[in-house]
């Protein structure tokens, strides 16, 4: 595992030789480093690369030079607790335990989600593009769940798919996620945190773009713009027929209404 500390001190000392290209993996820059050693430039550019690793962050450069010791040290996403059903309990606690009445039973919408239970159980294996697809079909039967979103943003962040990434988060938010210090620190979001976007991303709320923040808005960004109706109507029907699922409705809407 390469330590930026020492990549650092290889690039203050040894650096005009290429030595801590070496070190990091990146053969094809130290070869170049080392042929142009006797220039003045090339000691130039090794202490400003000496500098540069000294004040990375260390979860920036785990992501860049460590990339599977980082993935190995993820957490586990899900920010919710699972409540224990009836048959988490002891059979003696079940039979003495009265039903519940009517109006508290629970909904069919509020049974567990197989999906989302086997997308989470992937995640932790590092089956990152497993755990996407399931996280997929969780969100077609709970396309309002904060929780799958935020988790779906996760692994599509440590495969590297930013977009995805980014508009799953801002969906959680969208549907109430308030952790933005979890956002800001969590190892699965190492990924977004470095890119140029995040800066803008996180000065909006973690939100993308700009998007109309009132249904006031709406109507008049549609009375504008007659056509934008007329596509709005073709993808809600495209929905009823079963041609989109719920996720893909509300990402091709946020784009028009965004656009």
């Amino acid at each position: 595992m390469k330590d930026k500390n020492v990549a650092g001190v290889l690039a203050l000392f040894l650096g005009w030789v290429g030595i801590h290209r070496f070190y990091l993996g990146q053969v094809g820059r130290g070869v170049l480093y080392a042929v142009f050693c006797w220039f003045p430039l090339t000691w130039i550019i090794a202490f400003i690369d000496a500098i540069v690793l000294f004040s990375m962050d260390p979860d920036v450069f785990d992501a860049k030079y460590n990339k599977q010791a980082w993935k190995e040290r993820q957490y586990q996403p899900d920010f919710e607790r699972r409540r224990p059903s009836d048959f988490d309990r002891q059979p003696q606690q079940r039979q003495s335990s009265p039903p519940p009445p009517p109006q508290q039973r629970k909904a069919p919408a509020d049974r567990p989600n197989p999906h989302k239970t086997a997308g989470l159980e992937k995640f932790k294996d590092y089956d990152y593009y497993g755990a996407i697809e399931d996280f997929k079909k969780s969100l077609d039967i709970a396309p309002q769940d904060i929780a799958t979103h935020f988790n779906i943003s996760c692994a599509y962040a440590l495969v590297e798919d930013k977009d995805k990434a980014f508009w799953h988060l801002d969906k959680a938010v969208s549907l109430g996620f308030r952790d933005f210090q979890k956002v800001n620190e969590h190892h699965a979001l190492a990924y977004l945190r470095i890119q140029k976007e995040f800066e803008s991303f996180e000065a909006n709320g973690f939100r993308l773009g700009t998007v109309p923040t009132s249904k006031t808005d709406e109507k008049d960004l549609l009375a504008s713009q007659p056509e934008l109706l007329d596509r709005l109507k073709k993808l809600s029907e495209m929905r009823e027929h079963g041609l989109l699922t719920q996720q893909e409705y509300d990402d091709q809407r946020q784009r028009l209404m965004g656009s």
